[in-house]
């Protein structure tokens, strides 16, 4: 059995597979009470007042979760359950 920390799932980039969007981290997860198990990592927007707005934030259900790698979760998410999270691009130093 491989067992993984939720410290180490927070340093891992979540990559969609259906578009290639690099999604973020995973910032808090949901768990079920009665079998304290995860089922769903939430990945926040950056929106709101110090990124509190839970209105922002995409909650990827463990069932969607393809690959747990070194570096990065794969998740398979189409656009209407994307819809409504758009990542903020940062800009460049020219921008």
């Amino acid at each position: 059995m491989n067992i993984i920390s939720t410290e180490e799932l927070r340093k891992k980039e979540i990559i969609n597979l259906c578009n290639g969007a690099r999604l973020g981290y995973a910032c808090d997860f949901e768990f079920d009470k009665c079998t304290s198990q995860i089922v769903s990592l939430i990945i926040e927007k950056g929106g709101g007042f110090l990124g509190l707005s839970s209105s922002d934030n995409l909650i990827i259900p463990w069932c969607k979760i393809e690959c747990i790698g070194e570096d990065t979760i794969l998740v398979k998410l189409n656009s209407q359950e994307m819809q409504g999270f758009c990542k903020k691009k940062k800009k460049g130093f020219f921008e």
